[in-house]
């Protein structure tokens, strides 16, 4: 078993995850995953780092997150998608609890802290991910559990990540007005 120096080339198959996160699968471009990864953060910083307070703040419809609290939701589900995959390519196949992202993004008063602080988390969360997945073997890549009483695949949870991120830049774009 060799350390892969390259991310496993391939997608993940429709059958390695549940159909609900294809949404986020589908919006990964083509090309080596890591590199995706690694550079997306940098662009979502660079795209949010300008916004105001006033912007930060901004709800779409009362009940909505401002893009504070998107962010800190990012950088949580980016933990909770990077522990599952740690467990199953370390071959502990769950089962792994769901986790209710309004009962996390309550709780953790994201609305409180700065756009840097949260943009500064998100970088370091996402550089300890790329730590984790730069050293699976293709055998972990490969590896599956149960995590949200659903069967998913290490790589799968990785693309969940990087399109899980690029559906909230596009909402960030669309329902936030936030631009280049």
């Amino acid at each position: 078993m060799t350390v892969a120096s390259q991310p496993y080339p391939e997608r993940p198959s429709a059958d390695e995850y549940f159909a609900y996160y294809g949404q986020y699968i589908h919006l990964v471009p083509a090309g080596n995953i890591l590199d995706h990864l690694a550079e997306q953060s940098k662009q979502t910083r660079a795209l949010l780092a300008p916004l105001t307070l006033e912007q930060t703040n901004y709800r779409p419809k009362p009940a909505d997150w401002n893009i504070l609290e998107v962010i800190g939701h990012i950088v949580d589900a980016e933990r909770v998608f990077a522990y599952r995959a740690l467990c199953f390519a370390r071959t502990d196949p769950g089962p792994l609890p769901s986790f209710d992202q309004d009962r996390f993004v309550t709780n953790a008063q994201f609305a409180q802290r700065t756009l840097a602080d949260l943009l500064d988390e998100l970088m370091v969360v996402r550089q300890a991910s790329l730590f984790l997945f730069r050293h699976l073997t293709e055998e972990a890549w490969l590896r599956q559990g149960v995590a949200s009483d659903n069967p998913i695949s290490v790589r799968a949870l990785v693309y969940i990540i990087a399109g899980h991120e690029l559906h909230h830049v596009v909402d960030f774009r669309a329902r936030y007005g936030v631009t280049a």
